[in-house]
């Protein structure tokens, strides 16, 4: 006889970076609502700056696994992946072995339902199909995105790039008809050394090799971008839309979904209440990459002394060495005419009346915050899917001016531009109701309903 069983666990596996954390918990806390219980498992590095944070959610439990890395010392992107293949699949599988137990124990019929696992952090799908755990990726950027890394195949056969991932052609690469393209210097694994690219580009096609044994997946993106073609795609892409940016999760909400990793200055949004609207350029850079640079932070500094706009500037203390002696001090007197903070609220500043301008380097959280609160956008694409997320917001829904450097005349041109676009505004409302309208929240929480229908049964 056929019987149908509750299976309520939903294990969580983000790739540990600031920018991919905080979109995990936001559909943890969404999966909360449709009487799941998500345990979201991090490295313990990462437990430790934000297991308190999360423990004040309701219905979701944060785990750690052990991940081999020592104390104090600087992780990066290759010294996480070394952990993510050699020491967390191990302790991962044990922590899943373990929360069967505790139910047994407990007298309970849960089993676990799904693994929800960022693609970043693909180590788990291995780990989910050895276990017979059912799982489904998590796609935390554009599903434009996606299309150009797994597009590496045909890149290869038309001598577009090398078998280590370099460009062969200056040719524009466009991945899908009608969109914007990017340059070949300008792909996702092209960040660092030349070793570096080669190691990322790895990294990538592991990555793309894993995805194909999904069943599901869920992608933080606009719906319409799923309705193509693909029919590979539509058979498994269920489009979430940016769920980073829903107004329910707000700090003024019942769900409280803030896990940073860094403590926010919040200092800055008393600075902002005595500033005149729509005139404060807000400028950072995000959490994932390094940012642009002694170099490029003095050049940067020295024009917004120049140019007297008021700002707003993140910037940690270890990517101060380029400011000019005196720079904090001097902006902060004149007036209070800038203000800088190793990391801010980003939502609050972002709807805050005061600030007219961002200065982002086009990460796909910020950009679609952004959008959200609709202000206009200065890019500087720094590495990774940045390249993309600027091609659409500058050349597809023109919300947006890509700069190329930080002097006086690149700055003070870049800011023209978007003040004077009397057009700008009005597209961003447009992108604005793709995003967050009635039509796409009716549509997301469908998918995210249906979803949940699937895995639950077994």
């Amino acid at each position: 006889m056929k019987y149908f069983r509750r299976a309520s666990k939903v294990i969580l596996v983000p790739y540990p970076a600031q920018g991919h954390i905080t979109p995990m918990l936001k559909f943890a806390s969404a999966l909360v609502s449709h009487g799941l219980e998500p345990v979201v498992v991090v490295p313990e590095f990462i437990h430790c700056r934000i297991s308190s944070q999360i423990h004040s959610i309701d219905g979701i439990l944060c785990k750690s696994i052990p991940d081999g890395l020592d104390e104090g010392s600087p992780h990066d992107f290759f010294t996480i992946e070394t952990s993510m293949e050699k020491i967390m699949p191990f302790h991962l599988e044990k922590l899943l072995l373990q929360l069967d137990d505790q139910d047994q124990q407990d007298g309970r019929r849960s089993v676990v339902a799904c693994m929800i696992v960022d693609l970043l952090a693909s180590y788990a799908i291995d780990v989910a199909n050895r276990c017979g755990v059912k799982v489904a990726g998590f796609w935390p950027a554009m599903l434009a995105t996606y299309r150009l890394i797994a597009a590496v195949p045909d890149m290869l056969d038309a001598g577009i790039i090398s078998e280590t991932g370099c460009p062969l052609q200056e040719a524009p690469i466009c991945v899908t008809p009608g969109q914007p393209s990017i340059s070949a210097a300008e792909l996702p694994w092209l960040i660092g050394t030349k070793a570096g690219k080669t190691s990322r580009f790895k990294f990538w096609t592991r990555t793309m090799d894993r995805s194909k044994t999904l069943r599901w997946l869920l992608v933080n993106s606009f719906l319409e971008e799923c309705s193509d073609d693909d029919d590979y795609l539509q058979n498994i892409t269920i489009p979430i839309r940016p769920i980073s940016n829903d107004t329910m999760y707000s700090r003024t909400s019942t769900n409280n979904i803030i896990a940073s990793f860094w403590e926010e200055d919040l200092s800055c949004l008393d600075w902002l209440n005595k500033q005149t609207a729509g005139s404060v350029l807000y400028i950072s850079f995000g959490s994932w990459v390094s940012p642009i640079g002694e170099a490029k932070v003095k050049s940067l500094a020295i024009a917004l002394e120049a140019l007297k706009t008021p700002f707003l500037w993140v910037l940690g203390p270890a990517w101060r060495e380029g400011l000019p002696r005196g720079f904090i001090e001097g902006v902060s007197k004149e007036g209070g005419r800038g203000k800088v903070v190793s990391w801010a609220p980003q939502m609050e500043v972002l709807q805050h009346e005061a600030v007219g301008y961002y200065l982002t380097h086009c990460g796909w959280n910020s950009t679609m915050e952004a959008i959200q609160c609709k202000k206009r956008l200065l890019c500087y694409p720094v590495a990774g899917d940045q390249f993309l997320n600027c091609a659409y917001i500058v050349k597809a829904w023109r919300i947006g001016v890509r700069i190329y450097g930080f002097g006086q005349r690149d700055l003070e041109e870049g800011l023209k531009r978007v003040m004077e676009d009397r057009e700008m505004s009005y597209r961003i409302v447009r992108v604005n109701e793709r995003l967050l309208g009635k039509e796409a929240t009716s549509r997301a929480v469908a998918n995210l309903t249906a979803f949940v229908n699937n895995i639950i049964t077994i």
